[in-house]
């Protein structure tokens, strides 16, 4: 199993409608992507690790999926779709990274 994160870097002067992205963009997701997507969790950033730190992220979406292969067939006929809603909720530039999942 691997997980695709999906993370928005809080910034001062990022934007990110929560709302929009958990009732509509990942539903949206979730229809393209079909049967290769396992799950799916959003977080919520809230805080950093320190008292008083902010969150180095404002978001995330963690996605599971069988195998890269499994991720890169679903997503690769959407990805222009699913990109292109992004402006619908952020400003921001997200990060993504595919872990294979341990434990």
């Amino acid at each position: 199993m691997i997980k695709v994160s999906v993370m928005y870097p809080k910034s001062l002067d990022g934007t990110f409608d929560m709302n929009y992205y958990c009732k509509t963009h990942i539903p949206l997701v979730g229809e393209l992507l079909g049967g290769a997507l396992k799950n799916v969790a959003i977080d919520s950033g809230i805080a950093g690790g320190a008292p008083g730190e902010e969150p180095a992220f404002i978001a995330m979406a963690h996605m599971t999926f069988d195998s890269v292969e499994n991720f890169q067939e679903a997503f690769g006929p959407h990805a222009e779709t699913i990109m292109a809603d992004l402006a619908n909720f952020t400003n921001i530039q997200p990060q993504i990274q595919i872990s294979e999942i341990k434990l």
